[in-house]
């Protein structure tokens, strides 16, 4: 009798435990910096493995990256084959210039749709965008969870170094983007370059309250930043910039568990002259 009461205990809490479920992802964002021979014992041949070790040590599920030419993404998709990447390249929407791949486990999500928007007056259409100095975009992916059936809207993006209007533009677009393509019940991710401090104009226009609003997951992480809180180096594992430059965003049903910088350096040499920057993430009543 004492058994079969505490079995009908059990089944009852059943559909109350299955709602307090909580799904946990982590993200990073990576400038892995243009193969370019002037770089010389820091162009992408002598730090290839040590970059795309590095992803895959961590093995993030959802990964950023920025300044990606036609065969450092092919590199980098051999490389990590566990990963499916989305987006096309800035200067022609195909292959020519620069791409700011979305990556993500295939073992997890299944992709829903995918894209690339231009951050300019004319979205569609490969071109540059009010005073930046190149062609910026922002690739897209809607994911489904394939384990907690969840929906995801992850967004990535590399703006421009130049331009302080296209910076603070391209922001605003971002969110006006955001704003009309999220659906209900979806959880939004926004990483990227966005060359832009925290004091900065484009900084306040993303997480400024409104539609589309999203939070800085540094600021809200539940433990403290690990790190140093500066994220351009130039190569130099010395150098400490204030304020980081890469950033990940996320909606507001998103608790963040931890936040970090990544230093690691592999014989006194860095794999980029970014520091890739990663956030453990939870999402469900159980955070």
């Amino acid at each position: 009798m004492r058994l079969l009461l505490i079995l009908l205990v059990a089944l009852f809490a059943l559909p109350a435990a299955a709602k307090e479920r909580a799904d946990r992802y982590s993200a990073m964002t990576y400038n892995i910096r243009l193969d370019i021979a002037s770089d010389g014992d820091n162009a992408w041949p002598h730090r290839r493995t040590a970059l795309t070790g590095l992803v895959a040590y961590f093995a993030p599920d959802l990964v950023g990256m920025q300044e990606v030419l036609l065969h450092q993404k092919q590199a980098v998709e051999a490389d990590l084959p566990g990963y499916q990447f989305v987006g096309v390249a800035r200067d022609d929407g195909r292959d020519k210039g620069e791409f700011s791949p979305l990556g993500f486990r295939r073992d997890r999500f299944a992709l829903i749709a995918s894209g690339t928007f231009w951050l300019s007056p004319t979205p569609e259409v490969p071109g540059k965008g009010w005073d930046a100095a190149y062609p910026r975009v922002a690739s897209w992916a809607r994911l489904r969870d394939k384990t907690a059936k969840r929906h995801l809207l992850v967004v990535n993006t590399h703006m421009d170094h130049v331009g302080t209007t296209a910076r603070l533009e391209g922001a605003r677009q971002i969110r006006r983007w955001i704003a009309g393509q999220r659906r209900p019940g979806e959880t939004l991710v926004l990483m990227g370059d966005f060359n832009s401090p925290t004091d900065s104009p484009a900084f306040a226009a993303i997480v400024e309250p409104g539609a589309g609003a999203l939070r800085d997951t540094l600021t809200i992480s539940r433990t403290p930043h690990f790190g140093p809180l500066g994220t351009f180096t130039a190569f130099k594992i010395d150098q400490v910039a204030p304020s980081p430059i890469d950033h990940i965003f996320v909606s507001d049903d998103v608790a963040v568990l931890r936040h970090a910088t990544l230093t690691q350096q592999t014989g006194g040499k860095l794999p980029s002259d970014h520091y890739p920057v990663l956030t453990d993430l939870c999402v469900g009543k159980g955070c």
